[in-house]
């Protein structure tokens, strides 16, 4: 009996041996801590003057009016006028002190000068366009027709024949608004737009420029 009760023990002890030995526990990891992502500030338009696109030949909507260029008015002088178009203009100066003289922008293409401004005795006169992309106050464009003319200038059109241009006509719409600006369109024997103008009189209506 007794060498019963010793195998049953030593039985026991064996089975206790062969028991995994106990771990102690991980030390608990602290929480990593969040990661902000890059904060990329707001990429907005670069900042260019109000009545310059960023080409820099072509002023924005609404620049050319009645009274000037921008900030730049009928009469304001040639500094006032480079400010306002924020970019580089040449020109040749005038043979004679106050003689007529154009500033256009760099560069020009091969259809021509797109954009000019004339000055007459040190004074910002008037602007000549070419380009059908460059909109005149009321909404007259190169390539238009004479009814697209007479249907936005309704009531203002003064039509003249062309000097050079069989057929052709000047279009000439004096502020409908007062005031000494006068928008003047150049069509062709169709009857479409091939240049405008807008200035004060007697300037607005040279009709070789400063020739």
């Amino acid at each position: 009996m007794r060498m019963a009760i010793a195998a049953v023990l030593l039985l026991a002890l064996s089975a206790c041996g062969e028991r995994e030995p106990s771990r102690a526990p991980a030390p608990a990891q602290a929480p990593a801590t969040p990661v902000s992502p890059a904060v990329t500030p707001a990429q907005g338009p670069t900042p260019t003057p109000s009545n310059v696109t960023p080409a820099g030949v072509m002023p924005a909507p609404g620049a050319i009016g009645y009274a000037g260029f921008g900030p730049a008015p009928f009469g304001a002088t040639e500094e006032q006028v480079r400010m306002a178009w924020g970019r580089e203009l040449t020109g040749p100066k005038p043979d004679t002190a106050g003689g007529c003289h154009y500033l256009m922008p760099e560069p020009r293409t091969q259809r021509g000068y797109r954009i000019g401004f004339m000055f007459e005795n040190e004074r910002f006169v008037r602007i000549d366009v070419d380009a059908d992309d460059i909109e005149a106050p009321g909404g007259g464009r190169v390539g238009m027709t004479t009814q697209d003319i007479q249907r936005l200038y309704a009531g203002h059109v003064q039509m003249q024949n062309h000097k050079y241009v069989e057929g052709g006509h000047y279009l000439r719409i004096p502020n409908p608004g007062g005031g000494s600006g006068v928008v003047l369109f150049e069509t062709d024997a169709e009857g479409r737009v091939t240049a405008w103008r807008i200035g004060e009189p007697p300037q607005v209506d040279y009709v070789e420029g400063c020739s």
